[in-house]
C-alpha cells in the first residue's frame, strides 16, 4: 500500500473522514530503517507529525494549524480562555475551567490541538473526554507534548 495513503486513511480515521484532504503535497517521509514503517512526516522541512507505535499520530502545532481548515478536524479541538493562553503556548498543560469550548470528537489519550482565538497554540494528549471536559471545572483536561514558544519543531510522545 503507498505510504500517502496509508497517512491519509490514518488522518481520517483518528480526526474523521475528509481531513486528509488537506495533507500538503510535496511532503517528505522518513522511515524507520529497523522496522521500514513511517517515522516522521514533514514538509519544507517543518515537522507535520509522527507515528506512534500504538498507530496513532502525534501532530505538530504548525500541521494541526492546517488541518484546523476542515470543519471535521476543529471537533477534535479544544478552545482556552485568554487567562490560560500564555501558559500553555508555554507548554503547560490545560485545565477544566479555562475551557471555553470543547469539539465532541475528544477522546481520553487522543491528540487534541488547543486553539485561542482560531489559532492553534499547542497539541497534546486529552486526559479527558469532551462530555467530562465540560462537565468538570477542576482537574487536567489536556496534557500539553508541544507548544508554539518550544521552537524545536520535534515532539516528543
Amino acid at each position: 500500500m503507498d505510504q500517502t495513503l496509508k497517512l491519509k486513511h490514518t488522518l481520517d480515521a483518528l480526526f474523521g473522514s475528509g481531513v486528509s484532504k488537506y495533507l500538503p503535497k510535496n511532503i517528505e517521509i522518513v522511515f524507520s530503517r529497523k522496522t521500514g514503517r513511517i517515522k516522521t512526516v514533514s514538509e519544507k522541512g517543518k515537522l507535520l507529525c509522527t507515528l506512534r507505535i500504538d498507530g496513532g499520530l502525534a501532530i505538530s502545532p504548525y500541521f494541526a494549524q492546517i488541518l484546523l481548515k476542515s470543519k471535521k478536524f476543529k471537533e477534535n479541538c479544544l478552545e482556552v480562555n485568554q487567562e490560560a493562553a500564555p501558559f500553555v503556548q508555554d507548554g503547560k498543560s490545560v485545565f477544566c475551567k479555562h475551557v471555553v469550548w470543547c469539539g465532541k470528537n475528544i477522546r481520553i489519550a487522543s491528540d487534541t490541538p488547543v486553539l485561542y482565538k482560531n489559532k492553534v497554540i499547542a497539541v497534546g494528549k486529552a486526559v479527558l473526554s469532551s462530555e467530562m471536559i465540560s462537565d468538570f471545572n477542576r482537574g487536567m483536561a489536556v496534557r500539553v507534548r508541544d507548544s508554539l514558544k518550544s521552537h524545536r519543531g520535534e515532539s516528543t510522545s
